[in-house]
């Protein structure tokens, strides 16, 4: 009862300086707590449910690195394989465990496109890809020698699964991940497809007036616009209890096989002995007060989301937030402390 008034209490004051979200406690898969709080629409003043569908942002990169290790385990690529087998880009010597890991050293895409794509039209990852051969931005270091978070090597990893199954990634999504574990508000949608969800929670920013508005109408945030059909880094769309489900499934072998899993959270050595804390598409603190845990953080304009595994004690967070809200982080700690206590 004590970390459940914690959890309580937490949410509360979090409300009360503005935070809208959805947050979700779970202890062997099942809900202990979850609560809807704000809006789904603040100028609609269209109250949040725990059913809404939020834009996950990077939280996607794991759905993406669980694309690429089914394709390993059917034998359709190796962890070990170079980037150029796959892909024609300007960067050589690259493994697919480093464009994993974040240790590729790859420079940033969205740069390049901001400074030349025309605006007028919505980029795929072939366009991405096309950019970057045209531009050739030098590497930001050597592979394997240091950790660098990197969108590129997510949309690489998109294209390299693309190659090698001859289909595409977003139809693969749904028929290996999605519709297998039941995730029926879980895609990859197009503004378009986003924009006829009724229960959609549109990410919210404060105006010069300090309102919230949809994040959509910030001009400096259209990039999710025009780099609206890449795929690999982000883009999928969720809900809370869907999250729930894909958490319990990383316990069974319904998706990989348990090698493959521990693999995915195991840390990356780099090129000076040291380790790397991050695995397939998964943050890795090993040694916490509460055991083993793993976790990703999402950002996109007016979105802030977050799923944290105390995968000994299978217990879990979630939390998603469509008003980038600054009280998001004081509300992470202290419930990470409810649940680890609970």
């Amino acid at each position: 009862m004590a970390q459940e008034e914690k959890a309580a209490k937490a949410i509360e004051n979090a409300s009360s300086k503005g935070f809208s979200g959805v947050l979700l406690l779970a202890k062997d898969g099942e809900v202990i707590f979850e609560k809807a709080t704000g809006y789904r629409s603040f100028e609609k003043e269209i109250p949040l449910k725990p059913t809404d569908i939020f834009e996950m942002a990077s939280i996607s990169k794991q759905f993406t690195a669980m694309m690429v290790m089914i394709c390993a385990e059917k034998g359709l690529l190796g962890y070990d394989d170079l980037l150029q087998e796959y892909l024609e880009t300007p960067y050589s010597g690259i493994t697919i465990r480093q464009l994993l890991t974040h240790t590729n050293g790859l420079p940033d895409y969205q740069e390049v496109m901001d400074k030349h794509w025309d605006k007028s039209k919505v980029a795929d990852n072939a366009a991405i890809l096309e950019y970057l051969s045209i531009y050739q931005p030098p590497i930001l270091a050597q592979p394997g020698e240091q950790y660098e978070y990197s969108n590129t090597a997510y949309v690489f990893l998109a294209s390299i699964v693309e190659k090698v199954t001859g289909r595409d990634f977003i139809e693969i999504s749904r028929e290996w991940i999605f519709k297998p574990l039941g995730m029926s508000s879980t895609d990859i949608r197009t503004l378009e497809e986003k924009s006829q969800v009724s229960h959609f929670a549109a990410g919210h920013l404060k105006d010069d007036q300090g309102n919230y508005i949809n994040a959509n109408k910030f001009h400096a945030f259209d990039y999710t616009v025009w780099l609206g059909n890449r795929k690999g880094p982000g883009r999928v769309s969720s809900t809370v209890s869907d999250l729930l489900k894909w958490d319990q499934a990383l316990y069974t072998e319904k998706l990989i096989s348990k090698a493959s899993l521990e693999e995915a959270f195991s840390p990356m050595t780099l090129q000076d002995g040291s380790l790397s804390q991050y695995g397939f598409g998964w943050d890795l603190d090993l040694a916490s007060e509460w055991g083993s845990i793993v976790s990703h953080t999402g950002d996109n304009p007016g979105y802030k989301t977050i799923i944290v595994r105390f995968i000994d004690q299978n217990k879990t967070l979630i939390i998603l937030n469509n008003n980038a809200h600054e009280a998001m982080d004081e509300l992470i700690k202290s419930c990470m402390e409810a649940l680890g206590n609970w």
